[in-house]
């Protein structure tokens, strides 16, 4: 078979889903809920008022790395691939980054859907074996004296990181420190950006 006789993708998909509502394994209703879901209400953002929660509030932040899926669902943030969080401290002295090498499992209600270089077969492999040079490569230099922790996501287990709480920012309101907290801060290969 060559490449002209493979279907594009969109036709691909579009069979799918019309083969298993054929069946009675899905309903348009619930395919549209999940597509909604993830273009309008899976985001990093939620993950960022998650962790502005737990910087802000010493008792979030104690049920947080206590039970992360019953923290999340405190804030509405649960559903499909949001069970089974688990809550990942960064410190002055180690640094949390998440992979899920078998494929691409995030905690979407706090992550959204995974991004192409969190799927990606070379991110996948190598963040395991080198962490260090792969968040050099990702823009993130990560001190010598910081240990890195590789934590693996799996249909089990789904992680999210604690960044630090950037200095200077002792008194900011919850909106103000969403705003430091990037996907990458979430996922551990970058830090929550600098007070401005």
């Amino acid at each position: 078979m060559n490449r002209a006789d493979v279907a594009p993708i969109a036709a691909r998909a579009e069979a799918v889903k019309s083969a298993l509502i054929d069946k009675g394994l899905l309903t348009s209703e619930a395919i549209n809920h999940i597509v909604h879901l993830g273009a309008e209400e899976w985001r990093h953002e939620n993950g960022a008022r998650v962790v502005a929660r737990a910087w802000s509030d010493p008792a979030f932040m104690a049920r947080l790395l206590e039970d992360a899926t019953a923290a999340c669902a405190e804030l509405g943030y649960e559903g499909p691939q949001g069970e089974y969080i688990v809550a990942l401290e960064d410190t002055a002295n180690r640094h949390n980054v998440i992979v899920c090498t078998q494929c691409s499992c995030t905690a979407w209600p706090v992550l959204g859907l995974p991004t192409d270089w969190y799927k990606s077969p070379e991110y996948r492999a190598r963040v395991v074996r080198e962490p260090r040079p792969v968040l050099r490569e990702l823009g993130l230099e990560v001190p010598e004296e910081v240990a890195i922790r590789v934590w693996e996501t799996s249909a089990e287990t789904r992680y999210m990181v604690i960044p630090l709480r950037p200095a200077g920012t002792d008194g900011w309101s919850e909106e103000q420190l969403v705003r430091l907290i990037t996907r990458e801060a979430l996922i551990g290969t970058g830090m929550a950006l600098p007070a401005k």
